[in-house]
């Protein structure tokens, strides 16, 4: 029955968008909308992979179909993050970076972390906070943008504040999992308060996956 219920719900919102907005949309806008509520439908029901591969299959007709618009959305995700960035660093020494594609491989060897905010097109991060060597008591880094992909591996060692949100994709933190459109996370570690070092890590993106290892 639930199954049932979802399935209606997005026939429904796809019916509604096609009525409201059908006059303005061209076959392939139409057929990427559908690509879209298939792919929604595919990640809340499990079917992560091949949900991710619909979303991006809508994803490239929108752009291919509307091409003004999503250097729109872009450019507004950008300024967002900017705004966010100067309000969570207030001041503080940080490295800024901005780039189309990026990738942060700190799950290997031992690494120096600071504060820093990141905003890209694509982007690839792993972290392993057990390999991180803090640079101050409390480091702030934010990572947002269009598409990515996170990997969090927390530690013990500090006190870790989360928060994040992904449009589309899912967030995993241990067991719980959240799929689907409008997933959000604001989570804290147990020891945050009393900790000498802690992190917060804030987390935006489009289209994403966040994947959250508890120590």
């Amino acid at each position: 029955m639930e199954k049932r219920n979802r399935m209606l719900a997005i026939l429904f919102i796809g019916a509604g968008v096609l009525l409201i907005f059908g006059r303005w949309l061209g076959f392939l806008s139409i057929v990427a909308l559908l690509l879209l509520l298939a792919g929604v439908y595919r990640t809340t029901n499990g079917d992560v992979k091949k949900g991710y591969r619909l979303l991006g299959a809508g994803a490239i007709l929108l752009v291919l179909d509307h091409l003004v618009l999503v250097l729109g959305v872009v450019l507004l995700s950008l300024g967002l993050f900017i705004v966010r960035s100067r309000r969570l660093m207030q001041g503080r020494r940080h490295v800024q970076k901005q780039n189309f594609s990026s990738g942060f491989d700190w799950d290997r060897h031992p690494w120096m972390m600071g504060n820093l905010s990141a905003w890209h097109v694509l982007g690839q991060t792993d972290i392993d906070l057990s390999l991180a060597m803090a640079e101050e008591r409390e480091t702030v880094m934010l990572f947002q943008g269009i598409f990515g992909d996170t990997d969090l591996h927390l530690a013990e060692g500090y006190g870790i504040e989360i928060e994040a949100f992904v449009l589309f994709g899912s967030i995993d933190l241990g067991t719980q999992r959240d799929t689907g459109m409008m997933n959000r996370l604001n989570w804290k570690s147990a020891n945050y308060d009393t900790s000498e070092y802690r992190v917060k890590i804030c987390i935006s993106y489009l289209m994403g996956d966040l994947d959250i290892t508890l120590p």
